[in-house]
């Protein structure tokens, strides 16, 4: 079923919020990433807010889906998600990356609710995802996996061990989504290791393709609900986005993938986003 008008601007406006909340907690606390995790923004609302089965009341439920930040770097997105889900109190973002706070630099699956995998080290949220859309199908329980990957994480080995499985075990019930940037850390994905045809590759790994904008909610509606109804093999979405997407002056670059954010910056993105300085 089609997005109506309505749930669209309802959508619109979770995505401004995400964004100005990510934008004041990386400030307030001087570390995290930012590029990567403004680009999945789009992703994660669609997701959470149109998609997946998931009750903040009850985050343990077994019938739940599941979802996996293998970026997980981009817990800042990961975390503004859940807080505007009501997982916790939004006021728990400020405590971001300090000691002895829930919310560390990567998900913490046995600390923070709603978070299915400690992610971090690169190349493993997919591997884990075959695991659990494996167990749904050998419990017969009818859950999603979803694993969102960077495209730079994509140079890593293991992941495409994982693609092999996937298709071989044929888990319609498993989505991976790959944030389709183009940046790294070190520079454009092209200069560090190129990906090559990325449609061709998951096509010759026996996976159904799906090709969006990462950034038009209609379309990420589109592709979860086609990965949704695939019932022969796994699905990926390819989402084209923009690395620090709705602030001009990170948008598409590197430097941004982990900076720190000064003052006037904070307030030039901000007014960008459409929100106010405090």
């Amino acid at each position: 079923m089609a997005l109506s008008e309505e749930k669209v601007s309802q959508l619109k406006e979770i995505t401004k919020k995400m964004r100005i909340d990510i934008i004041k907690t990386l400030y307030k606390v001087q570390t995290g990433h930012p590029g990567g995790s403004l680009s999945a923004v789009e992703i994660m609302t669609t997701l959470y807010f149109g998609h997946m089965r998931v009750d903040c009341t009850t985050p343990g439920c077994p019938d739940r889906d599941r979802f996996i930040a293998s970026k997980g770097h981009c817990a800042p997105v990961v975390y503004t998600t859940l807080a505007c889900k009501g997982y916790f109190p939004a006021e728990e973002l400020a405590n971001l990356r300090q000691l002895d706070c829930m919310l560390q630099g990567h998900p913490d699956m046995k600390r923070i609710p709603g978070v299915d995998l400690s992610t971090g080290s690169l190349g493993l949220g997919l591997s884990v995802g075959v695991g659990l859309a494996s167990a749904a199908k050998l419990d017969k329980k009818d859950y999603n996996t979803y694993v969102l990957l960077g495209d730079g994480e994509l140079q890593e080995g293991q992941n495409w061990e994982a693609f092999m499985a996937g298709s071989k075990y044929k888990l319609n019930n498993l989505i991976a989504i790959v944030d389709y940037n183009g940046v790294q850390l070190d520079g454009t994905v092209d200069d560090v290791m190129p990906l090559g045809n990325l449609r061709k590759k998951f096509e010759a790994f026996d996976w159904h393709v799906i090709e969006c904008d990462g950034h038009d909610l209609v379309a990420l509606d589109k592709a979860f609900e086609m990965a949704k109804q695939e019932t022969g093999m796994p699905s990926v979405i390819i989402a084209k986005t923009v690395k620090g997407k709705g602030v001009s002056f990170m948008e598409g670059k590197n430097t941004w993938h982990g900076k720190a954010i000064g003052k006037q910056e904070y307030e030039t993105a901000i007014a960008e986003l459409g929100g106010c300085v405090q």
